[in-house]
């Protein structure tokens, strides 16, 4: 599958419609994404299952700072509509694999249950 262009009309749908959603934030002026742009899409046509979306920064702003980005490129990733990754910097091709492997061997209950519970100790400390 290539890589799909992400903006703030497709946003929410393609989270909601998809297992494992991988995100790109580039723009065209970035040396480093041009280098980490191949390396994207060519694990796109090695992983049907997942949806690789591409984001330009320089024509999404708005969706890159709803998503705080900083620096460039940026590799976000949702599962189950869980945002359970995001770190800047041009990823190598293996660390690429093993986030992939990570993100479909997450136990998604316990990530769920880790989020109840951060959230509910922020709540009690707040209402401190």
């Amino acid at each position: 599958m290539a890589t799909i262009a992400l903006t703030m009309d497709n946003l929410e749908s393609t989270i909601e419609s998809n297992d494992i959603v991988l995100i790109d934030f580039w723009a065209d002026w970035c040396g480093p994404c041009k280098t980490f742009g191949p390396i994207f899409e060519e694990l796109s046509n090695a992983h049907d299952d997942i949806v690789f979306a591409k984001v330009d920064t320089e024509a999404e702003q708005a969706l890159a700072a709803q998503f705080g980005i900083q620096s460039i490129p940026t590799v976000a990733a949702f599962r189950e509509q869980v945002l359970v990754f995001a770190q800047p910097g041009a990823l190598p091709a293996e660390a690429m694999g093993e986030l992939i492997t990570q993100l479909r061997a997450l136990d998604m209950d316990d990530v769920r249950a880790q989020i109840a519970k951060a959230q509910k100790e922020q709540e009690m400390a707040g209402d401190n």
